[in-house]
């Protein structure tokens, strides 16, 4: 169930509230004329029905325009007076769209600490590699944050957004070279200093070694954690584990690009350079295709839905 607010334009509120209390998905339903301020108009709020959410929320903002304001809360339980509570969402309740693509274009601000973050997980991406420690790879992959830039860049293709698109691939783009980059400054002073660990200087790096050696079990790889971070997001269950799984693709690449610099291993360099150029890419188009396809999905499940019950489908 979800809580909304509206502020209604004053002329517009007796329609509103008309459409609104005829909808069988809106629960408590109150009106303050002229409640709200910045901006002004009727405060209006209810409680919603997740299997009414597209629709209703879709029917709001025909109604209402641009110069109003809608605000969405997660309703985490209700009790009614009759003992029967929110029903859980369950496998025939479709993701409501405009929460999704809200979480999604949150994560498509770029603040100083996104980079900060790249740059803190390559480091520790970089200390793995030279110690050979698995551990310290999937530390570096919990701190990278770059899985957000890749969904606002996918969300952008699904909707021809060019804007989006360039914020999101500049992002990327000066993210990971900015860690390409300390990583590769790191390298260095390790080399310099003579602190470089004596099996990763003998040649012997297992784990290097798999991250720059990208052959088709890296796409298998990438169009998994592509496929489960955009079912996740769409089907709320979205948590850090997600982050980790599609950093694998990431992460450590950009970490042994610069190492593998530093070191003179140029080879290695090119390789890791592919893996992470092919990784985001693979990232993207699975995102962009996964939230496609989940539309459409939706959208044909709930016009079946619709038309047995005589009601109008809602927009995916």
């Amino acid at each position: 169930m979800l809580h909304v607010r509206v502020v209604s334009p004053p002329g517009a509120t007796e329609d509103l509230i008309g459409r609104l209390a005829a909808d069988p998905g809106i629960r408590n339903l109150i009106v303050l004329p002229g409640a709200a301020r910045h901006p002004d108009g009727d405060a209006v709020q209810f409680d919603l029905l997740d299997q009414f959410a597209n629709w209703v929320l879709h029917e709001l903002r025909a109604q209402i325009g641009d110069g109003s304001s809608i605000v969405i809360e997660n309703v985490d339980a209700s009790i009614a007076a009759t003992g029967a509570s929110a029903e859980p969402r369950n496998a025939n309740v479709p993701p409501v769209w405009d929460l999704v693509e809200a979480k999604i274009r949150a994560g498509g601000e770029y603040p100083p600490s996104f980079f900060a973050l790249l740059v803190i997980a390559g480091l520790i991406g970089a200390v793995g590699i030279l110690t050979n420690s698995q551990i310290l790879i999937v530390a570096a992959m919990v701190v990278g944050p770059e899985y957000s830039a890749i969904m606002a860049t996918a969300l952008g293709l699904d909707k021809r957004d060019r804007g989006v698109i360039r914020r999101g691939v500049a992002a990327l783009a000066a993210g990971f070279a900015l860690a390409v980059l300390v990583t590769l400054i790191f390298g260095l002073l390790i080399r310099w200093s003579g602190l470089t660990p004596k099996l990763y200087h003998d040649g012997v790096r297992p784990v290097s070694d798999l991250i720059n050696s990208p052959n088709v079990f890296s796409v298998i790889v990438a169009v998994l954690a592509g496929i489960v971070g955009v079912v996740s997001l769409t089907e709320s269950r979205a948590n850090a584990l997600i982050g980790v799984f599609v950093s694998v693709t990431t992460i450590p690449a950009a970490a042994d690009m610069g190492l593998s610099a530093a070191f003179g291993s140029w080879s290695e360099a090119r390789g890791s350079t592919f893996q992470l150029l092919l990784n985001v890419a693979v990232l993207i188009a699975v995102g962009a295709a996964g939230l496609g396809v989940q539309r459409a999905v939706w959208r044909n499940r709930t016009e079946r839905a619709a038309a047995s019950a005589r009601r109008p489908s809602p927009p995916a």
